[in-house]
């Protein structure tokens, strides 16, 4: 009795599955298409990203080794295409060198390129962090008034960098 009833479920359950391809086919075919656009075009923009972090790391190093060797025009060319790449994270290495090693004389430039990173990067902690050191370079060419109102920015957004700005501002 119970391989009557086993034998008449598989027929019945192999005919609703037939049925149901047949009359879902299109639907089928077309979710499946989608799903492999998808995982293509999701694995293409990671390769590609990974792609353009590997060439931005290369120019960086590219770039000290040039820093080394006291070619500092080849060197500011290169640490200025790294920036305008808007690269997350070299980006922001890059403007660090040629502010420490002042390779970049003139201020308009280098506020034009702490505004092509604080459009660029979109983690709270590269932000905050990018705005200390904006603070930092303008108290430095003494602009005290823009200084100290980013360094109240960090503050008033309660950043991780508060008790830093809070201490800067004290001094």
């Amino acid at each position: 009795m119970e391989q009557s009833l086993e034998n008449k479920t598989k027929p019945e359950l192999k005919n609703r599955l037939t049925n149901f391809y047949k009359s879902n086919k299109v639907k089928i075919y077309s979710t499946l298409t989608i799903l492999s656009i998808t995982l293509i075009s999701f694995s293409y923009l990671k390769y590609n990203n990974e792609k353009k972090n590997i060439l931005a790391a290369e120019k960086f190093v590219e770039a000290g080794i040039f820093l080394a060797a006291n070619k500092n025009d080849e060197a500011k060319d290169i640490y200025e295409k790294i920036i305008l790449s808007k690269n997350k994270f070299y980006s922001i290495l890059s403007l660090n060198a040629l502010i420490e090693k002042n390779l970049i004389s003139d201020k308009n430039k280098i506020l034009k390129y702490f505004d092509i990173l604080e459009n660029s990067i979109t983690l709270k902690e590269q932000e905050d962090l990018i705005l200390l050191k904006k603070a930092l370079y303008l108290l430095k060419e003494k602009e005290f008034k823009a200084g100290n109102n980013l360094l109240q920015v960090l503050i008033d957004k309660n950043s991780n960098l508060k008790i830093i700005a809070e201490e800067i501002l004290r001094k």
